[in-house]
């Protein structure tokens, strides 16, 4: 059977051979489980039971059980044996154990949303502004900048730049990131990060997504900052003025260096370059 294993379990008066389910031990004392097959959901009951008892002998802490959606079925028997959902992805949901009898140590859930705002300026001065069909901005008439999240395994500069295009078509570079916000309860409880990243135009013909964007245009940047929507918002009226500081070259946000962490995966340095007094090489390591 996939996802689980033979192992003797002894009592008193005899020897018994039963299924236990194949765990991949983690670095902090904790083992991760996937169920890959179909399983009848009183035969997992009794299989995670047993698992349980012989994982507390080895002095296992945490039990991880990733549960694919076609295996809905089995959930209702991990709870009863106590897990607790963890957080849920399309297709599959992650359910937790703490095994001692202490207060756990599992991390948290993801706490945030990442997303970005694109402030596109070209060499007249003019940002490029949208409307939207849908959400808050319905029929107000705000022409505000394009925004969006950042997907699974997205860089915050691709994103902006990807949104962009999404929604206008207008192709861009990234330059760097302005300025951030963050805020709570915003997304299902979930707390909300927003990049304002600076982009360069590299064209300007505009075709505007007509699923999401009611009209697209470049205004001038003073147009922008000006309308009644923004200047009676603190945050929107500090993200303009940042823009416009930008604008005049009196302000510097963040530059992005490309580097590698300690395993090898990819990372992405957002730093100050003008007031950094030595140079950075893309062979540092996080």
């Amino acid at each position: 059977m996939s996802g689980s294993t033979g192992s003797m379990m002894v009592d008193e008066h005899h020897v018994q051979q039963i299924e236990l389910l194949t765990g991949t031990p983690d670095n902090f004392g904790g083992v991760s489980v996937e169920i890959k097959n179909p399983m009848d959901s009183n035969l997992f009951g009794d299989l995670l039971r047993a698992s349980i008892s012989q994982w507390r002998q080895k002095g296992t802490r945490g039990v991880w059980i990733k549960l694919p959606i076609e295996h809905a079925n089995l959930v209702e028997a991990a709870v009863k044996q106590g897990f607790w959902y963890h957080h849920a992805e399309p297709d599959y949901l992650m359910l937790a154990h703490w095994i001692p009898n202490t207060a756990h140590s599992l991390p948290a859930n993801a706490s945030h949303r990442v997303g970005i705002a694109a402030f596109v300026i070209n060499s007249k001065g003019e940002v490029l502004v949208v409307q939207e069909k849908n959400g808050i901005f319905k029929g107000t008439g705000v022409w505000k900048l394009p925004t969006g999240v950042v997907n699974e395994g997205e860089d915050i500069c691709t994103a902006a730049m990807r949104e962009v295009d999404e929604e206008t078509r207008v192709k861009t570079e990234f330059v760097e990131v302005l300025a951030f916000r963050q805020s709570h309860k915003s997304f299902f409880t979930k707390s909300d990060l927003m990049f304002v990243c600076m982009l360069r135009p590299l064209s300007y013909e505009i075709q505007k997504q007509d699923e999401e964007i009611e009209a697209a245009q470049w205004i001038p940047i003073e147009e922008y900052a000006a309308q009644p929507f923004v200047k009676k918002n603190p945050i929107f009226d500090s993200v303009a003025n940042v823009c416009l500081a930008k604008k005049d070259m009196k302000y510097t946000g963040f530059s992005t260096l490309a580097t590698t962490t300690r395993s090898g995966k990819t990372s992405t340095l957002y730093f100050n370059n003008q007031d950094l007094k030595q140079p950075l090489s893309s062979d540092n390591q996080a």
